[in-house]
């Protein structure tokens, strides 16, 4: 089966909730919450403050995307949250599997993600460990960026090892520059979550989903 997850990265902040309703009414079940901390990324986002608020207002699944250095220090007050699924950055965790294992203990999914010049070949023993992994498509930090069309071969090489590991049905999502020109590209080469921001949000929300639904199925 296939997801999309919408990223509120894109959406209006003055009227979170009406944008977030018109998304899942419109079929989308997972929602993208992306938390950056101004040190692994040069960005900032929000928090826990905001999830927490946003869990009262849906029942969507909450796929929380951690951009922070050290994940692991704030794990539970992300799961208390109401995040579902967890994901750390590879980059940003001085022990990977610690982390994920801090994510299971709490009872949640754990997804561990790897940015654009990460080598492909180290979630190949992650895959065991977790329920997802997810690639980046373009840098972390900003939304909006275009797609880096080296992605494709990275599916195709995590799709693989996935097979391998007797793991086909496991989570692979991709984040950054997805819309309906390229997305069923993302799908072919071996994606099932799709993360979209702008072409989600920009414009009338339900449509868009609709369309990007379509397409993936």
């Amino acid at each position: 089966m296939n997801y999309l997850s919408p990223s509120i990265l894109a959406a209006d902040f003055s009227k979170l909730d009406a944008e977030i309703s018109a998304a899942t009414d419109a079929g989308a079940n997972w929602i993208h919450l992306d938390v950056m901390d101004g040190a692994f990324v040069p960005n900032i986002s929000f928090g826990i403050p905001v999830i927490k608020s946003l869990r009262k207002v849906t029942d969507a699944l909450f796929d929380v995307h951690l951009m922070i250095n050290e994940p692991i220090r704030y794990i539970e007050a992300f799961a208390d949250a109401g995040a579902d699924l967890i994901t750390i950055h590879y980059e940003a965790c001085e022990d990977v599997v610690a982390t994920v294992d801090a994510i299971h203990a709490l009872g949640k999914k754990a997804g561990v993600a790897i940015s654009p010049d990460t080598d492909v070949a180290v979630v190949k023993e992650l895959i065991p460990q977790c329920e997802m992994i997810l690639i980046m498509s373009v840098y972390p930090g900003f939304g909006g960026q275009k797609y880096i069309e080296a992605t494709y071969e990275k599916i195709e090489a995590v799709r693989g090892m996935m097979i391998e590991a007797s793991k086909p049905n496991m989570y692979l999502e991709v984040d950054g520059g997805i819309d309906s020109n390229n997305i069923d590209k993302v799908k072919d080469a071996g994606a099932n979550v799709f993360v979209a921001g702008s072409s989600v949000f920009r414009g009338d929300i339900g449509a868009n989903v609709r369309e990007l639904y379509a397409i993936i199925g």
